[in-house]
């Protein structure tokens, strides 16, 4: 069975861009672009929702000639290789989308994890990583808390309907100034009850 990794960058209050979408914060240094790629190593696939998507498809085709960041260098072919799926239901795929999945993300997601293969990436974004979050398909949450607070934005975890209870599986400070920490799924389902969620 293969993993579902999600992988994304927070602020020190929990939100993964600023109040007008800025993601202009997070800090690639060596040491957390080593974390990045050594997760790159264990997946074949990309998985994105759409506003990810068309961020990463604004930049990463021609990478190189924006930026000559060492993690750039290193991470662009492999972005270009890998295949990526993009998970919207009015997307219409382009030239580096190798799959657009529309309807039954629970079983269209469920199948892929069945199949052989590598681990799964899914890098960034909140809805879906919310969506998979509530069906219980994120196996592996990579969480890197950088030194800053944004005071606003698009929150880390969308109001989740459940409980999730996890466990930490490792975490270390990078570059002297980035908390990453790997956690996994752990126990039941603990639905809110109706009037703690008004």
């Amino acid at each position: 069975m293969r993993n579902v990794i999600f992988w994304v960058h927070t602020s020190v209050d929990g939100f993964i861009d600023g109040p007008n979408g800025e993601f202009d914060w997070p800090r690639m240094g060596p040491e957390l672009s080593a974390y990045s790629e050594a997760l790159d190593e264990r997946v074949d696939t990309l998985l994105y929702g759409r506003p990810v998507w068309q961020m990463m498809a604004g930049f990463w085709p021609n990478a190189e000639a924006m930026s000559d960041h060492p993690h750039t260098a290193k991470f662009a072919p492999f972005w270009r290789a890998t295949p990526k799926i993009v998970c919207s239901r009015t997307f219409e795929g382009d030239e580096w989308t190798a799959r657009v999945i529309r309807d039954d993300l629970a079983g269209e997601i469920g199948a892929l994890k069945a199949e052989p293969g590598g681990d799964i990436l899914l890098t960034g974004g909140s809805a879906l990583a919310a969506a998979l979050t509530e069906q219980w398909l994120i196996d592996e949450y990579h969480i890197a808390v950088h030194p800053v607070v944004l005071g606003g934005g698009r929150p880390l975890f969308a109001e989740p309907k459940e409980r999730l209870n996890l466990v930490a599986d490792g975490s270390r400070v990078v570059d002297g100034q980035v908390v990453v920490t790997r956690y996994r799924v752990l126990g039941e389902r603990t639905q809110y009850p109706d009037q703690d969620r008004a």
